[in-house]
């Protein structure tokens, strides 16, 4: 498309026939508000402008630099076992608060509560 259509609004299938992808997926995209959009009563028109802004944010980057990638893998070591240990503290204090132990002592006999001859419970 020429740059003076850069300011045009599209329709689902012009944005699909652009793109190469179907209605559907659009129509998901739009309704999921992933896909940017204008929605005039039930029409639906896209800028070319904001489409390609949001598809460029989709840009898939295959190589990474070796720095790149061994950074990543430091920070994922850094923040899982943080995270677990924190969600593990955080349980082990709503327990503590929950699950007091209970003072003084029971009112009712321990035993397997049969009567016995004179009436008691052993």
């Amino acid at each position: 498309m020429s740059e003076g259509h850069l300011n045009k609004y599209l329709t689902i299938d012009e944005l699909g026939e652009f793109l190469k992808m179907k209605r559907s997926t659009l129509y998901s995209l739009v309704e999921n508000g992933e896909l940017p959009h204008y929605r005039i009563g039930r029409l639906i028109r896209f800028k070319l402008e904001d489409v390609e802004f949001w598809m460029e944010s989709h840009k898939s980057h295959k190589k990474e630099k070796s720095g790149d990638k061994k950074a990543k893998e430091i920070i994922r070591s850094i923040k899982r076992p943080s995270l677990d240990s924190f969600i593990k503290k955080t349980i082990d204090e709503a327990k503590k608060n929950l699950y007091v132990p209970f003072h003084g002592e029971p009112d009712q006999s321990r035993g397997l509560g049969k009567e016995v001859e004179d009436g008691n419970l052993s």
